[in-house]
């Protein structure tokens, strides 16, 4: 009951999140900037993975060659394959927003959740600590998701148990990589990072797989990045700040 109680409080910070830019609306124009830059690139990309998803299919399934129905299991896997690079982009595009809009989301997560002792560091000290931070998250959320596209073409499971797994693997991920700011705000580092969220998992995941979701729909990620940032600082400010025992200064792992 708990977990689910959390689960609900994770949705609740993304909603206060939109209440927040509708109600700051400069700030809402502030951030679309990057998120539009970012999904202008990722439109481009998906036009071309979904123009040649059939040929990378035929390209990755040469043993299917002398199958008399070659044509409809290729076609399913250039279904599975589109699919596989759209999931993959939702969960990427948070780290190449972020990165991109650093300075634009630093500001906005300053003005969602003020702090009378903020650990300041110039923006060209995070933003390539940031870059790495993501790239390091990106590597576990292809050492979870690889194995879900795999099991995928699974019969039943495929259709069933792991869609609502990916879900939450990229739910999760996607958390970490939005309270990233407020969280570094604090002092914490990468490790404690995950160590934090994973402690609030119910709210961690509510908080992401409402992100997730809310994602999925062409352009809505754009509009619903800054209340994302929003959310995640309100999160991080009332549920799991409390938890925090000390800042200490961000060290590489």
């Amino acid at each position: 009951m708990r977990s689910l109680r959390d689960f609900s409080a994770g949705i609740g910070f993304f909603l206060k999140g939109f209440g927040w830019v509708a109600r700051n609306g400069r700030w809402w124009g502030f951030g679309l900037i990057p998120a539009l830059i970012a999904f202008a690139v990722y439109v481009v990309a998906l036009i071309f993975l979904g123009m040649y998803a059939f040929e990378l299919a035929e390209f990755l399934t040469p043993f299917a060659d002398t199958w008399s129905w070659q044509g409809v299991f290729r076609t399913l896997v250039g279904i599975v394959l589109f699919a596989g690079g759209l999931a993959l982009a939702v969960v990427t595009f948070t780290a190449v927003t972020l990165a991109i809009g650093e300075p634009f989301y630093e500001r906005l997560s300053a003005a969602a959740d003020p702090l009378d002792d903020e650990i300041e560091q110039p923006w060209w000290r995070t933003l390539p600590r940031s870059i790495r931070d993501s790239l390091v998250t990106l590597c576990y959320v292809l050492l979870f998701t690889l194995p879900l596209f795999v099991l995928g073409f699974v019969p039943v499971l495929g259709q069933t148990v792991v869609p609502v797994l990916g879900a939450a693997v990229s739910g999760f991920f996607l958390t970490v990589e939005l309270t990233t700011l407020a969280l570094e705000r604090r002092g914490v580092a990468r490790k404690e990072r995950f160590r934090l969220l994973r402690a609030n998992m119910g709210v961690t995941l509510g908080f992401g797989v409402a992100v997730f979701v809310l994602f999925l729909v062409p352009f809505v990620a754009v509009i619903a990045m800054p209340a994302a940032v929003a959310g995640a600082a309100f999160l991080v400010r009332h549920h799991i700040a409390p938890t925090i025992q000390a800042p200490h200064p961000p060290t590489t792992p």
